[in-house]
């Protein structure tokens, strides 16, 4: 299979480029944060049922290696992300784990997946970024077994997320090529709508559609804010390419405006998302 065509060539320069290289080095900041969004997802998984799965844009592999833990090594875990350089880490640690889960870099919307292959697709904000998402979950159900599960989580709108836009509104005034955040373009709130997600999932051969919010506590360190909000993000992108005078005044704004949120020497907010399961329809299933 050719895990190299992307269609969605705008997320593949992007993800191959400094937003993938930012995910690599907040790795390991990164999968404490969302841990517990892989424990709901691993919970999902039922040990007697389910024995092959895909994980959509699965980033640096902790979920997916996750899941192969609980699951053992007769099941078969497979990783796919658009990214190279993410999919070139998760192979490493699932060599250096000894897990026997597999990575392919392809873009998740047209790859060609063996047909009726998993009956457990899942993702971890891994399924927001498509540019054609309909088509994308058609090619997901192409992929799926009758009756197999699919479970994903997403993040609800930003007016619920205030945490993951303090760095954004801060820095307004001092970084005025902050990128406006579009609902209806590919990116992190773009499943906040939750009749367009069903909408989605019914128009590509997905039934039993439920979604459901979930409110989850994350945290950090507090020593790690400041790596996270400059690395991460439209901010953390934009200070790449800033002088240090406006990174330092930025850095200062930034991080006083996350007060409310620091707790002594941990950060705690809360995530406003989605808990999204369907199930693969008999009736579509893929010729």
């Amino acid at each position: 299979m050719n895990g190299t065509h992307h269609a969605n060539n705008e997320q593949a320069a992007l993800w191959n480029g400094r937003n993938g290289q930012a995910w690599i080095d907040g790795q390991v900041l990164l999968d404490r944060m969302f841990k517990p969004f892989e424990d709901l997802l691993v919970d999902s998984v039922s040990t007697e049922a389910v024995r092959r799965v895909l994980d959509v844009g699965c980033g640096t592999g902790s979920t997916t290696l996750a899941v192969t833990r609980k699951l053992g090594a007769t099941s078969h875990c497979v990783g796919i992300d658009i990214s190279a350089p993410m999919i070139a880490v998760a192979r490493a640690r699932a060599e250096q784990k000894g897990a026997s889960a597999d990575f392919l870099c392809g873009d998740a919307q047209t790859h060609a997946f063996e047909v009726a292959r998993f009956d457990r697709i899942i993702s971890r904000f891994g399924v927001m970024f498509f540019d054609k998402p309909v088509a994308a979950f058609a090619n997901l159900r192409r992929a799926a077994q009758d009756s197999a599960g699919l479970h994903v989580i997403a993040w609800r709108s930003t007016a619920e997320n205030p945490f993951m836009t303090t760095a954004e509104r801060a820095a307004a005034s001092l970084l005025p090529n902050i990128p406006p955040r579009r609902p209806d373009a590919p990116g992190q709130f773009s499943f906040a709508d939750r009749h367009r997600v069903e909408s989605i999932l019914a128009g590509s051969g997905w039934t039993q559609i439920d979604i459901q919010p979930i409110d989850v506590e994350c945290s950090l360190l507090e020593q790690d804010l400041v790596s996270y909000f400059t690395r991460l993000g439209p901010v953390g992108q934009l200070l790449q390419q800033s002088d240090e005078r406006t990174r330092r005044h930025v850095i200062e704004t930034v991080r006083a405006a996350f007060d409310p949120y620091v707790h002594g020497a941990v950060v705690r907010y809360i995530a406003a998302c989605w808990m999204v399961s369907a199930k693969a329809s008999n009736a579509s299933a893929a010729e």
